[in-house]
């Protein structure tokens, strides 16, 4: 996970910050300590501006974070496997092990994320009117806190996948018609048309109104669901076409052997040429001593190729992610993913049985998403 940061485990699901997220946290703090509070309370010194508006930036992300522990909450307790909870430029996101399998599991789940939000809200209200009283920072901190929360949960309801509200509504679809991939699918369609909504409402906003940021800010909204719709569309496709495979049905067997002794430009110049494989076993007499894969080829810069040779550029064996042969493919993809990986070894009783590549395995799924469609 190269673009984010491990920050530990909360209630056994580990829990990380995207670098995006640093981002958005110094945008959400300047605009409380520089224009929200003292807007509001013109009375405060400076410095109280800064350690409010840090104090509420956190809090809010505290609560983004509780926004996504109700969701994996019902989700571990349907059965669904957590991976990690991510913080990033746009709010918060829980990594699930596998989608549900029935239309009131994903429903339960999908609706647990904004009555959370609604609870937050309701709570961080009623602290902000007993301490409007005897504690003005407290009461601006919690009553800001207050509104982004009800706001947070009025705009994840929003019927339009991957938000809850299109999750909503896609678990309704299917429970009515039976039919997960069609709910999915209007569920998406839905998607894109919030996302374009957002687009032209920022679009208007500031061609009649002139609010550049605001029309700014709604349209890179609108760009950012279009973008989620379409690759939480695709991650679905990816699913549901490898569902019923296992590792074994989609294992890559034809991987020549190659001395690690070679150079790269030995390799690319020769045995490359006349195979369509892309990974090679590396061995030391009869021994395998690791994996070469195309990719890993492309990585080395050309003017190296005469210096490096196959066992300086391959993967070592004890190095390589093993997966069993009945493992499910879908899990495979998920393993790939979650662990940041380009390739599995494929070993069954003791014996290498083949590779599955990333490319591959992903290439096969869209391939039998095209049959299907």
């Amino acid at each position: 996970m190269g673009r984010t940061i491990q920050l530990g485990k909360i209630f056994g699901i580990p829990f990380r910050l995207d670098y995006s997220w640093f981002i958005i946290f110094f945008i959400i703090t300047v605009s409380l300590s520089y224009f929200y509070f003292p807007g509001r309370y013109p009375l405060w010194s400076p410095a109280y501006y800064w350690i409010v508006g840090i104090a509420t930036s956190l809090l809010f992300f505290a609560s983004v974070v509780g926004h996504e522990l109700a969701h994996s909450a019902v989700g571990i307790r349907g059965g669904i496997p957590v991976k990690s909870i991510t913080l990033f430029i746009f709010g918060g996101v829980a990594h699930i092990g596998r989608e549900a399998t029935h239309p009131t599991t994903e429903l339960k789940m999908a609706a647990a994320g904004p009555l959370s939000s609604v609870a937050l809200a309701a709570m961080f209200y009623g602290i902000s009117w007993l301490s409007s009283g005897y504690n003005e920072y407290l009461a601006a901190l919690t009553g800001w806190l207050a509104m982004i929360n009800g706001l947070l949960a009025l705009f994840n309801m929003i019927p339009g996948f991957p938000l809850d509200g299109g999750r909503v509504l896609r678990s309704i679809v299917w429970l009515v018609t039976g039919n997960y991939m069609r709910a999915t699918r209007i569920a998406t369609m839905a998607g894109y048309g919030v996302s374009y909504l957002f687009i032209l409402g920022g679009i208007v906003i500031f061609i009649i109104f002139g609010l550049l940021l605001n029309g700014l800010w709604l349209v890179f909204i609108g760009w950012f669901l279009n973008s989620a719709t379409r690759m939480s569309y695709r991650q679905t496709m990816v699913r549901e076409a490898l569902r019923g495979f296992t590792a074994r049905d989609v294992m890559s067997q034809d991987c020549p052997l190659v001395p690690r002794s070679i150079t790269i430009r030995e390799l690319v110049q020769g045995q490359l040429m006349l195979t369509t494989s892309q990974c090679f076993l590396v061995t030391e007499g009869e021994k395998v001593e690791g994996l070469l894969t195309l990719r890993q080829i492309k990585e080395v810069p050309r003017e190296h190729w005469d210096i490096t040779t196959v066992g300086q550029a391959m993967t070592p064996v004890e190095k390589l992610t093993v997966v069993q042969p009945s493992e499910e493919a879908i899990s495979v993809l998920e393993r790939l993913d979650e662990e940041n990986l380009n390739q599995v070894t494929v070993v069954g009783e003791g014996r290498f049985l083949g590779m599955i590549l990333r490319d591959n395995l992903i290439r096969f799924a869209h391939r039998l998403s095209e049959l299907r469609t």
